[in-house]
């Protein structure tokens, strides 16, 4: 008697499951595709929505205080070199959180956190200006709301093969709930680092501090636990990229500001 249903092969269930996998691939690179065009497209009033499931949780932490006025002043002058294109309907704002994490990052709603632990690794007014340059620049290219959006994409093609379609309920509260955590791409950061010194210079006319900061991480990660090196590039890998854009463009290099003393006071 003929077996009319021999077993699969292992060549059949391998080319089963590579067809599988790139359909999953297939998926996911056309749902980051898709995500990344329709990033463009969000209103700053949804922005807002979405930072407010999110913004309270750190507005618990901070307090008011003479450092958090000063931040919120040196933002806004920085605000005031904005392309234009970027600073309609916006409205920008700094939290500063009396904390010794090291770590700055944009959240969606134009909101700014910066940790105490940051400011005490400052020694000029010049690097800390590039610092949230640097922030603005992720704004200017929504790489926050990128971060969110690719998680919700990955969060729906596993929801689709793996048919938890319970999951995609809690996804945007769970990914908005990491977004200390969430890490840009190089090509991001890069970016944004860009962008910075673009606005340092702007505002300064010169170029002095803008690889301050990432220099002294660098020399400083063997001994520190640094948040933002778990979520940024390697700092001395952006030190040498920003040290050699500014000799490329012929910047020049002055007198750096120091910083506010409601800053030192906080150190």
């Amino acid at each position: 008697m003929t077996d009319r249903n021999p077993p699969t092969s292992n060549r059949q269930l391998l080319a089963i499951l590579g067809i599988f996998v790139a359909s999953g691939c297939l998926l996911l690179w056309g749902s980051l595709q898709l995500v990344d065009g329709l990033i463009l497209l969000i209103p700053p009033e949804l922005e807002q929505r979405l930072g407010a499931l999110v913004i309270p949780a750190y507005e618990r932490l901070a307090e008011s205080s003479p450092a958090q006025d000063t931040l919120n002043q040196l933002l806004n002058r920085l605000e005031t070199k904005l392309p234009k294109q970027q600073n309609i309907d916006r409205n920008y704002r700094l939290i500063y959180i009396p904390d010794d994490t090291v770590n700055a990052l944009a959240l969606p709603g134009d909101t700014i956190i910066v940790y105490r632990g940051l400011i005490k690794q400052v020694e000029s007014e010049n690097e800390l200006m590039m610092i949230l340059g640097h922030e603005l620049g992720h704004f200017a290219h929504r790489d926050h709301l990128r971060g969110i959006g690719r998680g919700l994409a990955l969060q729906f093609v596993v929801a689709v093969f793996a048919g938890d379609t319970g999951g995609l309920a809690n996804a945007a509260a769970a990914i908005a709930s990491n977004l200390s955590t969430a890490q840009f791409s190089r090509s991001q950061e890069a970016q944004a680092d860009e962008f910075g010194l673009q606005l340092l210079v702007s505002h300064y006319g010169h170029a002095a501090g803008a690889a301050d900061f990432f220099q002294r991480l660098a020399a400083q990660k063997s001994s520190l636990d640094i948040a933002l090196l778990s979520t940024h590039p390697a700092p001395g890998d952006r030190s040498l990229t920003l040290t050699q854009t500014i000799a490329q463009r012929h910047y020049p290099i002055q007198a750096r500001s120091p910083l506010p003393a409601t800053l030192k006071g906080d150190r």
